[in-house]
């Protein structure tokens, strides 16, 4: 799980894409509650830090969700440029992924993968 998550390549599955948001909100709201103590308590030399402090942290969980959000996008056979349209984050929350491989890649429950396996055995035709 979390195989190279900050790429945009490649598919995974709806679990991942959920763990992730969660991770992002979570993230976001430990380090919410962080940084209003610390602008509540203290002067404003310590606020100017929060502030940069929030913005570190911003970039790079973005980032990931935008990677996170771009996979899952694979995972059922669209662009990343879905993500554009509005409300398509809960479609990726629910929405089933595409069976076996798609031009992103090979499924990640690893259902119908393997098609070729079916063919053996059987006559060839040419």
């Amino acid at each position: 799980m979390f195989k190279k998550p900050f790429e945009f390549t490649g598919r995974i599955h709806r679990k991942e894409y959920i763990l992730s948001v969660i991770l992002v909100i979570a993230l976001y709201v430990a380090f919410y509650y962080v940084f209003y103590f610390l602008d509540e308590y203290s002067e404003e030399f310590y606020s100017a830090y929060a502030v940069m402090g929030f913005i570190l942290l911003w970039i790079p969980s973005s980032w990931f969700f935008l990677a996170q959000s771009t996979k899952r996008c694979h995972d059922r056979g669209n662009s990343g440029w879905y993500l554009l349209i509005p409300l398509y984050v809960f479609v990726l929350l629910v929405g089933d992924s595409d069976y076996g491989i798609n031009k992103y890649g090979l499924n990640p429950k690893e259902l119908g993968n393997f098609q070729e396996m079916n063919s053996i055995g059987k006559e060839m035709q040419n």
